[in-house]
């Protein structure tokens, strides 16, 4: 779409957004890359914050075949957003999508509710089985998006239903995990589809033990991973490989470029430096990617997802 088009269609977009009356209204050139863990990053053209699913459901009647781009915004724990921003509509979930509520067994989750915290829930509850969510920075929404997991488990594990609402066409149902198609950081959750909740089966289990193995997985990722502004893994693992250990060893552990730098700690993270560049953090992934297949052959793939890049 020409630029001039598609400013003449944001403000229109905008306009129609402004006219559902939103709790925390519609909001122009609103800073997206600090909303990210990596601290960089521009601003979306326009940014609304639904607080529930009726807000939720009335956006989706305006953006349902809509030219304007859409895209969802979790915790940013996996996130990087271009210097320039993103030309489209960005939707992050409010307060009322962070309800978690136990049925026996069964967790509902809201899609904005932080994993760490329905972790630590699941515990308290005397349930088992999500533990390893502790210690991933996201959001239950970007968790079913990218399959997340950790210490030898993932959401296909536990994960039961979704509900999903459409942007890009209103629909609003419940999606089984067979729907979901989870596999190794993939599903079928496209970038206008919104997890608005997800059901969770577990098992009983003891909440002292619980505790002990939620205190063990937070101790291993302080000792084994970089603290600071980092998205987490950068790269997949390639089949019976690691990212990290082939980044390792082709000696990147410590590469820069411009605000950017491979961690020591961790050769799978890159870290931004306070007020760096999306486009330094880019750069270093293309460099590592470069350097990887020149040393031993494998093509490495982003888990990062990149938002307002060029293709």
């Amino acid at each position: 779409m020409p630029e001039g088009r598609l400013q003449e269609e944001l403000e229109a977009l905008a306009a129609r957004l402004g006219g559902l009356d939103l709790v925390e209204g519609v909001r122009r050139d609103h800073p997206v890359g600090p909303l990210t863990t990596y601290r960089v990053g521009g601003a979306a053209a326009v940014f609304v914050r639904p607080v529930d699913r009726d807000e939720l459901r009335a956006i989706a009647t305006v953006t349902a075949g809509g030219p304007v781009p859409v895209a969802m915004v979790g915790r940013g724990s996996n996130l990087l957003v271009a210097d320039g921003g993103y030309a489209g509509l960005v939707l992050q979930l409010g307060g009322g999508f962070d309800a978690v509520e136990v049925d026996g067994t069964r967790i509902v989750a809201g899609g904005g509710a932080s994993l760490p915290v329905v972790a630590r829930h699941s515990v308290q509850e005397g349930l088992a089985g999500f533990e390893w969510a502790v210690g991933v920075p996201g959001s239950i929404g970007g968790a079913v998006r990218m399959n997340a997991g950790g210490h030898g488990s993932d959401m296909s594990a536990v994960l039961e239903s979704a509900d999903v609402v459409d942007l890009s066409d209103g629909t609003d149902r419940r999606q089984s995990l067979d729907d979901l198609t989870l596999g190794y950081r993939t599903s079928s959750i496209t970038s206008t589809q919104v997890v608005v909740s997800a059901s969770l089966g577990l098992r009983p289990g003891d909440p002292a033990e619980g505790e002990s193995l939620l205190a063990e997985i937070v101790r291993w990722r302080r000792e084994n991973q970089p603290g600071g502004t980092n998205a987490g893994s950068v790269f997949t693992n390639p089949a019976d490989d690691f990212a990290g250990r082939l980044i390792d060893l082709a000696g990147l552990k410590g590469l820069r470029h411009g605000s950017a730098v491979v961690s020591t700690k961790h050769a799978n993270f890159i870290q931004a430096d306070p007020g760096g560049r999306a486009g330094d953090v880019l750069a270093l992934m293309r460099e590592v990617q470069h350097r990887v297949a020149e040393a031993h052959g494998v093509d490495l793939h982003p888990e990062t997802v990149l938002l307002g890049f060029d293709s």
